[in-house]
């Protein structure tokens, strides 16, 4: 009896569903990539193992038995079954393993580190684990990369999030220890603070405002902008000094900046099979970081705004003085 017996294959039921779909033993070969001599033993196996006829000829080709026609149902469900269990014991075996965010550090200190706990708060199930440098000794390559770029990467899924809108900062006390900053041209006479991942920022600053081969007196190269201020000036990303500027501790003077065409992005290879909960944390990067690039421009519209309201009477007073 069947019953006494080990439950048939998988492959077996594979072929007993695709003959059954298709009607053919030679159509079900192609569809399981078997030859039809191995697909019709299969059949014959599985009608032994039940001890009973699954399909008769008609010049219609194979067609399921009464008996075949029972079985049909409890065979998809078998293979359903199976691989519904197949793919839990992969989502088990996934969710062991983090999701690794790679960014720069700059990103982290000002940016994501202080938002994240909503984010882990609201998805207590998805394991984020963070790291600002990848040596030469990984062997396992992060799943997620916000780095500083200047556009889409090749091979990579790329989403820029903020960054492109450059102010020119810098501590009061040194503006009015240099003397005070009165065009553009001045820049010259300071020193330059550089972070390291943003080298082209002084390049672009000339470009703009008319000072193309223009040097800095002094350049200092730094990675944390919490480690500048009164160090001398700045070509700061808006959005990662935008408390500072708010209270007063840096300044933007004469509003000078400029919109780069660098800018932090969100990389990841589309070709790889993501971890649970990689696309929720991948909507959530860029919601928020959409929502801090729009406060940003926001700031520096109300900023260059209020330059244009403070130089307005010394534009009068100047042209007072011309007319007398």
């Amino acid at each position: 009896m069947a019953g006494n017996r080990l439950p048939p294959s998988t492959t077996g039921l594979r072929i007993f569903l695709a003959v059954a779909r298709l009607g053919s033993t030679a159509k079900a070969s192609v569809a399981v990539n078997l030859t039809q001599s191995a697909v019709s033993k299969q059949i014959q196996a599985l009608e032994e193992h039940l001890g009973t006829t699954l399909f008769e000829r008609t010049p219609q080709g194979l067609k399921l038995t009464e008996a075949g026609s029972i079985y049909n149902p409890y065979a998809e469900a078998a293979i359903e079954q199976m691989e519904r269990g197949a793919r839990r014991l992969s989502e088990r075996a996934a969710q062991g393993r983090p999701i690794r965010l790679h960014m720069i550090a700059i990103a982290g200190e000002r940016w994501l580190m202080e938002r994240f706990p909503v984010f882990a708060q609201a998805h207590p199930e998805i394991d984020v684990q963070f790291t600002n440098f990848v040596s030469e000794e990984e062997t396992e390559e992060p799943d997620i990369d916000i780095g500083h770029q200047s556009g889409p990467l090749p091979g990579r899924e790329s989403h820029y999030l903020f960054g492109r809108q450059v102010a020119l900062v810098a501590a009061p006390s040194l503006i009015e220890r240099m003397g005070g900053f009165q065009r553009a041209a001045d820049i010259q006479k300071m020193t330059l603070l550089q972070h390291f991942q943003m080298p082209t920022f002084w390049a672009e600053f000339t470009e703009t405002h008319g000072l193309r081969g223009a040097v800095p007196a002094h350049t200092v190269r730094y990675g944390y902008y919490s480690a500048m201020a009164g160090l001398g000036v700045a070509l700061a990303p808006r959005c990662y000094v935008a408390e500072e500027l708010a209270s007063g501790a840096l300044i933007n003077p004469l509003g000078l900046g400029f919109e780069s065409a660098t800018g932090c992005w969100l990389t990841f290879s589309p070709n790889t099979e993501h971890r649970p909960g990689f696309e929720a944390l991948v909507a959530w990067l860029r919601e928020e970081a959409a929502i801090f690039e729009a406060a940003t421009l926001a700031k520096a519209a109300n900023d260059v705004a209020a330059v244009a309201v403070s130089a307005a009477p010394a534009v009068r007073q100047g042209r007072r003085g011309r007319a007398s």
